[in-house]
């Protein structure tokens, strides 16, 4: 019993330090200039992106490719613009983290 409780400790532990790992990421990639954690700054929200396409199919590859590519008129006419100089699994980490958000 001791172990099983340890163990949820340190797997807990080891997620909180991905998501701190990753929203720093998030901030060294420029992405918090225009989004912030929980509310809408120039784009949404983190926690309202999570929310909208929590339940979609598909919706990592969706949003991989749009903070890749860029895109407008899902959140408004504010266009997000491309992102080339942020590598493939930095964006790919960052989406994951931000789909697990509640």
């Amino acid at each position: 019993m001791k172990l099983h409780h340890a163990a949820l400790i340190a797997l807990g532990a080891l997620l909180a330090g991905n998501a701190v790992a990753s929203e720093k990421l998030a901030q060294s990639s420029g992405c918090m200039t225009c989004h912030a954690m929980d509310r809408k700054a120039i784009g949404p929200g983190y926690k309202e992106i999570a929310a909208k396409y929590r339940n979609e199919k598909g919706a990592e590859a969706k949003l991989i490719q749009k903070v890749k590519a860029g895109g407008s008129g899902v959140w408004g006419p504010a266009p997000m613009p491309p992102n080339p100089h942020v590598k493939d699994e930095d964006i790919k980490t960052m989406v994951q983290w931000i789909l697990s958000l509640k």
